[in-house]
């Protein structure tokens, strides 16, 4: 079996011009976006729940949200939206200011970005991971995607 790199990067940009097209924005600033918010989400999973969300991204994805991560680490609980914002924030250190701005345009680019997953994971999975987050963070996301699935 050889691997076919072109495709899995083919199905990675799909997912990222995706989200560029949805916030109007240019690909690698969203390709930003989507890496930070990922490792932040990835922060509040178990390791189980991390894994079956990994296995449903493609594999260009794959890589990306599990770069640098020690799923053994534990974490602070959070409670509020504004928590997960400022950890988002922090896996985009270099280009916070640009990418998530002031707090409203954070939360319309971590909306897009679930918007986005949503698309591409199936139903349960998706809702597998909203249901194991905070109440607040969880309505946030359900009123970013609406109710059931999001079509782009």
């Amino acid at each position: 079996m050889s691997l076919d790199f072109e495709k899995y990067a083919a199905k990675g940009n799909e997912i990222v011009n995706r989200l560029a097209e949805d916030m109007k924005v240019p690909k690698d600033k969203a390709g930003r976006i989507l890496r930070a918010v990922l490792h932040a989400l990835r922060n509040r999973l178990s390791v189980d729940e991390s894994l079956q969300l990994v296995a449903q991204l493609p594999m260009a994805l794959k890589s990306v949200y599990v770069d640098q991560w020690d799923p053994w680490h534990s974490f602070h609980r959070i409670h509020h939206l504004t928590e997960f914002i400022d950890e988002v924030r922090k896996y985009d250190e270099a280009n916070v200011a640009q990418d998530f701005g002031n707090d409203e345009s954070a939360k319309l680019a971590v909306k897009a970005v679930f918007r986005t997953l949503n698309y591409y994971l199936s139903a349960g999975e998706f809702k597998d991971v909203i249901a194991v987050l905070p109440g607040e963070l969880k309505e946030f996301i359900q009123s970013s995607i609406g109710i059931g699935r999001m079509v782009l």
